[in-house]
Order: structure tokens, then sequence, then C-alpha cells
């Protein structure tokens, strides 16, 4: 495709967002009367980064310019990069719903996937980049046999993308319709195509530009409303926490999560348990698990490996890393004031009345801090928390399918159905778009097909094979000189199997359907005990009346 061609698809693509959003319009967060003002602030921020696109569509020459981007971004840009890789809506909406709804245990989630970084610079950061080319597999490949790495690399990461991407896939379908009430299938059908625009034209370069916009608007939007928050109070962190657990909104979510206990304290003692342990992580076995989990899997993601190969040193992998720490550091803090602010001024009984995750709490807090459901502010702010939401989602899937599209076309297709032969450049990046297709479509027609279903065990299923699999093979070949292939590929099966298995058996599976089968018990057994009340009731009724005969 030519230049020109590309540049109308981008605008078209562009000024079709409004059109398809309008038409399939059902009711959302915004009201009617601001309906434009949403769909021009989508379109606004899908029209830059269309048009960072359609410029970086003229860099991609060869595999590598698709792959790694060349290999020239720098650290700070690549730091702001991974940030955006890595802060997906998880992060803005779903951490700012856990900490409205359970606080101090919702921040926890924020705890682990910092501290995750510091593994990431400490043992993969430098090594990855030193030893690899574009994939995981190159990694394992550096000391095992390179086709046997190659396709079980490539396996582990069309897993581990395909748990994630569908996990992003339904949730962003989700919650667009939440936001603004375009239909499921539609918002699924936008990202995708979205999606496929920013990796099929722009690669590497496109996703890595595309991440650093989204990071900067998503950073500049929380600390709008932090400070709007904040500063109330002087900007004095004792006093905003005492207002928080002083509010009867938040003592009531308390009374209702600890039940019985509740009957006997204080309401100030209802509101201090908001900022301890145990409203959501029951017992300290469940807060180690998901430290190992959210530490150990963010080392194994594919998609921020490949973040390390579009450096072109390894000083500038590790000032990468440094970057990405300080920047996603920064941004869960804040995540600390959004959660907290929502459930001051919102409420975590009205934010989980719309979303039942408290996903909504952050969008909610910005239509409440901008004058309220009404008001234009109110509409712009929630219009602008809502399309850089609808960003983040894009550009986190972006990174996924060219991770995936990367293990088929470079692992599968170059390294082991040629042989590792040398294939011309143009080639290698027809292949790399052709894979890009098949994933997209795949994610499109999986994220349509799981519509209404419960996608936390996905992104579980993607950090536990991620935690099991991946990181424990890559850090053995980095640092073991014993490591083997039969080692490294019993380890990546056993893995990924063990992981998977595990994560089907756990209560996050079969709690929901245990749920169900009891509340069906009790719906059942009604209709009897009704007969037995009205029977006991007639037989009273009938002694009452003989006594007063």
């Amino acid at each position: 495709m030519n230049l020109p061609n590309r540049k109308a698809l981008a605008w078209g693509l562009v000024g079709l967002v409004p059109v398809v959003c309008t038409t399939a319009y059902a009711q959302g967060a915004v009201t009617p009367e601001y309906r434009w003002l949403t769909f021009t602030v989508f379109a606004a921020i899908i029209a830059l980064t269309m048009y960072v696109t359609y410029v970086a569509s003229k860099r991609v020459k060869s595999a590598s310019d698709f792959y790694t981007a060349g290999g020239g971004v720098t650290g700070l840009q690549n730091g702001w990069a991974i940030a955006g890789d890595y802060l997906s809506a998880a992060s803005f909406l779903g951490i700012a719903g856990l900490i409205s709804q359970y606080g101090y245990d919702g921040f926890m989630y924020s705890v682990g996937w910092l501290v995750a970084y510091i593994t990431v610079l400490l043992v993969i950061a430098e090594p990855c980049r030193n030893i690899g080319r574009y994939t995981l597999s190159d990694i394992l490949a550096y000391r095992n046999n390179p086709k046997a790495m190659r396709i079980v690399g490539a396996l582990s990461v069309i897993t581990v993308s395909t748990f994630y991407l569908t996990a992003q896939m339904v949730g962003g379908g989700v919650l667009v319709k939440t936001l603004i009430g375009i239909d499921y299938e539609v918002s699924v059908i936008a990202v995708g195509v979205l999606m496929l625009a920013y990796v099929l034209f722009g690669g590497m370069v496109a996703t890595t530009w595309v991440q650093i916009i989204k990071a900067i608007l998503l950073v500049i939007a929380s600390l709008v409303l932090v400070i709007l928050v904040w500063s109330p109070y002087g900007f004095s962190l004792p006093g905003f926490l005492q207002d928080v657990v002083a509010d009867p909104k938040v003592q009531a979510k308390v009374a209702t999560l600890i039940g019985d206990p509740a009957k006997t304290m204080t309401a100030a003692e209802l509101g201090q348990r908001f900022l301890e342990p145990g409203l959501y992580f029951k017992a300290p076995i469940d807060q180690i698990s998901l430290g190992m989990a959210l530490v150990f899997g963010t080392a194994g993601l594919p998609h921020i490996l490949m973040r390390f190969f579009t450096v072109p040193t390894a000083q500038q992998a590790r000032k990468s890393v440094v970057w990405a720490m300080a920047i996603i550091g920064g941004f869960y803090i804040l995540t600390l004031f959004l959660g907290f602010g929502a459930a001051k001024f919102v409420g975590p009984a009205a934010i989980a009345s719309v979303d039942a995750g408290g996903n909504m709490a952050a969008p909610l807090l910005a239509q409440y801090l901008g004058g309220g459901a009404n008001s234009f502010l109110g509409n712009f702010m929630l219009a602008f928390v809502s399309a850089v939401a609808f960003a983040t989602i894009v550009a986190v899937v972006a990174g996924l399918v060219l991770a995936a599209a990367s293990a088929i076309a470079h692992d599968l297709y170059v390294g082991v159905y040629h042989g590792g032969d040398t294939v011309p450049p143009q080639q290698q990046v027809r292949a790399a778009r052709i894979a890009t297709v098949i994933v997209g479509a795949m994610a499109i027609t999986i994220g349509i097909a799981a519509k209404g279903q419960n996608v936390a065990h996905l992104v579980a299923l993607a950090f536990a094979v991620a935690a099991s699999a991946n990181f424990p093979c890559v850090l053995l070949t980095l640092y073991w000189k014993r490591c083997n292939t039969g080692g490294i590929v019993l380890g990546m099966i056993v893995g990924t199997l063990t992981a998977i298995a595990l994560v089907m058996a756990s209560p996050n599976m079969t709690y929901p359907k245990a749920l169900k089968a009891a509340a069906q018990k009790v719906v059942d057994a009604t209709p009897a005990k009704l007969e037995k009340l009205n029977a006991d009731l007639a037989a009273a009724a009938d002694d009452e009346a003989r006594a007063k005969v």
C-alpha cells in the first residue's frame, strides 16, 4: 500500500469514528445533550494517533524497523513507551476502582506492579538487550537449540498474548459501552480496527509513539484530577485521609464488607478499617500469591520484553527501565488519591451501581469534579478521561498484537519454516503484516464471542503463564551455564500447563459457579418455604379463631 492511500485510510478511520459511535450509541454515562462533546474528544485523540501512524509508516522499510523500530528509540522515549504499554485500562480504571471499593487492599496491586520493575531492572533488561533481536525466542535460543526454542517460545508468546489480548478486548468493549454507551460489538471492532492500523502500517515505530502519547495523556488526566481532589485540603495527606474515613458513604461500605462485626464498631472504627488490610484479601497467602504473580509475571510478559530490543545499547535499556519505574511509580501514587477521592466524593455504592467492579470510579470522579452530570465541564472531563481510557486499551492491544505477530512471522515463518535462512527484508515485513491481520482478526472474533464472560481469569492466566513458564526459562537461560534445550522445553510446557490447570481450578473460576449454585438452591427452596409459611399462618389463624369461639 502506498503512502497516499495510507494517509487516506488513516483520516478515513478518524472520520468514521463519530459516525459509527453515533449510530451505535445506546445509553452511557454521558447525557444525550453532551454526546457530541464525547465524540469530538474521541475523534481528536484518535486523529492525533493516526497522524503519528502515518508519519511512522514512512520509516518502516525493514524487519528491524517493523519489530523493534530499528533500535533507534532513546532510553527516555522507551521509558515512556514502557509506561504506556504497562499502564493498561486495568491500571487506570481497575486500581482506582479497587481502592474506591476496598481501600488499602486495592492499593496493593499498585505496589506489586511497581516492585515488578525492580526485578526487570536488576536481572532482565540489560542481558536481554545484549543477546536478543526481536522476540522472547531470540533470548531462549541464545544457548539452546534455535529451532526447538522458536517453536516453544512462539507457542508461549501466542498463549500469553491471546489470554491477555482477549481480556483487553472484552474489557475494552465493556468499559467503552459503560462509559459512553457504544454497543459492545462495535466497541470491540473499533478497538481492533484502530489497533490493526497502528501495527499494520507503523509497526513498532507507531506503536511506540502511540504508547508515549497515551502515557502522557494518562499522566496529565490523573494529575488534573488529583490536584482537584487534594487541593481543598491544602495538599495535606493526613487531612485528606481523615476526611475520607469520616465519610458516611465509606463507613457504610466497610460495614457491608465486614458484616456482623460492624454492629459492635463505632463509625470512626469503620472508617479506619478502610485504611487497613483485610477487606479484599482475607488471608496473607492471597497477598503473597498476588505479589509473586505480578512481579514474576511482569518480567515474563512478551510485549514488555520486546521493548528492550528497541533501544540501541544496554545502557539505554537500563535507563529506559529507570524512567519507566519513575513514571509508573508516580502514576500509581496518583491512583491512591483517585480511588480515595472517588470513594469520598462519588461514594462506593454509587460507583458499584454503575459497574460492579468499580471500574467507573475515575470517570465518575472526573465528572463530579467538573460540576456533575448536567454541566459542560463535567461532561468534558468525563469525555477526556473516557477517550484516554480508550486510547489506553488500544495502545496495550497494539503491543500485544505486535508481540504475537512477531512470534508467528519471525520465529515460526522465518526461523522454523525457512530454517533461519536469509529471508529478504520485504518478505519478512510482508509476513509480519499478514500475521498481524491474522492475530487482529482472531482478537476481534474472540472478543465478540466472549461477550458477557468474566475476563478476570484471562488476566490471571496471562500473568500465571508468564510467571511460571517464561520468566524461569529466561532467567535460567541468562544466568545458568548448564541450562539446556530439554530443560527449557520441559519448563515451558510444564509451566504453561500447570499454570492453566491451577487457574482453571482456582476460586476465580469456581467461585462464580458456586455462588450461582447456592443462590439457585435458595430460589428453588423458596416456593416450599412459602407454602409451609402460608400453611403455618393459616393454622395459627384457625387456632386463634377457635380460641375466640
